[in-house]
């Protein structure tokens, strides 16, 4: 085997795999340049703390809503006719939002744009599942979770700077031009690049309750521990930018670096604990996984320098330490012919719930910012502990037997 083929076959870098990673470089661009400071935007125009509030439990609960949607359209129409739809669908929310520079457009639009990684994303684990064997799926996984970071790291430091040069109206309405731009662009690339899907054996459900039925039990103890951790995460999160520029005065171009951090701190990560867990126990990965999720809020807390800040960055960029391994082990577990639907079942059912911790982050913050970050650091710890005495490691024989009982 040459040294290419090689990298190409560690790294999982098959042609429909490269596909997806370049659609997923080109609409997260522009959509990170805009998206991460939708709630200093909602400020600009008008709306309150309740505006910012609703706009993160909507992203929430839209998520789960579409999940499933996602998964379904995605067995029934094939992955890349899938794609297509979903990105038509974030282009006329972007449309919205640089036409009316209302608050109340912005939350109208969002009801589209937020739909692209949730919609889209059951298409793309299942695109992993289907071409990669058992044993590279956590490296097909990770190499998506890897170039996904990519534009989240460029995009909130170009949205900063687009912010910086023409203030915080204009410049994120033209984040959301570029935004609608690259998606066009990645729409006609994803045509010519995504090879066409084969047939289609049986009608693809959609009856999330006889999708539940098959969902193994100790996906179902993984689900359980994964809301824990995502009310960690959501509490706080639509206040991460507010708690950095409004409470320590830290520069738009200043949090998009910080947003840099993280991701850099993800990506560097994301190969070398893939490489362990396709060959070892994954139940470690997703335990520190959790437990960094949970620690973040309490440190952001106590940051109030640039440098303490860049601290709490570096320990949300840990928190994607195990996802990758989540995330193929849901591939995993789900059902051979059912895989984007199962996966868009867990998403829908742990985003529903986890969406109320959204729209409560948003009371909490109102009490004070320290009762919202206290309150997310302790759901965490919880869901840590959970897994941490309840989880399990799956064998491969494990998973074939699921998967055959299903």
């Amino acid at each position: 085997m040459s040294a290419t083929n090689k990298i190409v076959h560690f790294f999982a870098l098959k042609r429909s795999i490269v596909a997806l990673m370049t659609m997923v470089v080109l609409i997260g661009l522009g959509e990170k340049m805009a998206e991460r400071f939708l709630p200093i935007y909602l400020l600009a125009l008008g709306g309150g703390i309740m505006a910012v509030g609703l706009l993160n439990g909507m992203d929430n609960l839209l998520s789960a809503l579409y999940s499933f949607p996602g998964g379904y359209f995605s067995d029934r129409l094939g992955a890349k006719r899938a794609l297509a739809l979903f990105n038509l669908i974030a282009i006329l929310g972007y449309a919205i939002v640089i036409i009316f520079p209302y608050w109340q457009a912005v939350i109208i639009g969002a009801i589209f744009f937020l739909s692209w990684t949730a919609i889209s994303l059951p298409a793309s684990m299942s695109m992993v599942a289907q071409v990669l064997p058992a044993n590279k799926r956590t490296m097909g996984v990770s190499m998506h979770s890897l170039v996904r970071r990519l534009p989240m790291a460029l995009g909130p430091l170009l949205g900063g700077v687009m912010i910086q040069c023409f203030g915080e109206r204009a410049g994120v309405r033209l984040s959301f031009g570029i935004a609608l731009a690259l998606a066009l662009v990645s729409l006609a690339l994803q045509q010519a690049m995504i090879g066409d899907d084969a047939p289609r054996r049986r009608p693809a459900e959609k009856n999330p309750l006889a999708l539940w039925t098959r969902m193994a039990p100790e996906l179902k103890r993984l689900l359980f521990s994964d809301i824990l951790a995502r009310f960690a995460e959501q509490i706080p999160y639509a206040f991460v930018v507010i708690w950095c520029m409004k409470n320590n005065t830290i520069s738009a171009v200043q949090f998009g670096a910080l947003t840099a951090i993280e991701m850099a701190v993800a990506m560097s990560i994301y190969v070398p604990v893939a490489w362990l867990a396709d060959r070892g126990a994954k139940k470690p990965f997703v335990v520190i996984t959790f437990f960094n999720f949970a620690i973040f809020p309490l440190i952001l807390l106590f940051s109030h320098s640039f440098a303490m800040l860049a601290v709490a960055f570096v320990i949300r960029g840990l928190k994607e330490f195990g996802e990758p391994t989540r995330k193929a082990l849901i591939m995993d577990l789900a059902p051979e012919d059912r895989k984007a639907g199962m996966f868009g079942l867990y998403y829908l059912i742990r985003d529903v719930i986890v969406s109320a911790a959204a729209f409560g982050g948003a009371l909490l913050w109102m009490v004070s910012p320290a009762a919202n970050l206290i309150t997310a650091c302790a759901c965490g710890l919880l869901g840590t502990i959970y897994f941490a005495i309840y989880g399990r490691d799956l064998g491969e024989s494990e998973i074939d037997k699921n998967n055959r009982r299903s």
